[in-house]
């Protein structure tokens, strides 16, 4: 998820295209948020593993 924001990130960058900048910010903090309670050892969303 994380890369997926990176990619998006860049293209809304590179293409001027604000609501794919906007969409990559939030799944870059998304992806963040969730690698860090699974980083934790705390279940996300009832799972304890995000393959």
């Amino acid at each position: 998820m994380i890369i997926l924001g990176v990619i998006l990130l860049v293209v809304g960058l590179l293409t001027g295209l604000s609501i794919v900048w906007t969409i990559g910010i939030v799944l870059i903090v998304a992806g963040a948020v969730l690698a860090i309670l699974g980083g934790t050892g705390r279940r996300v969303g009832g799972r304890a593993h995000w393959f």
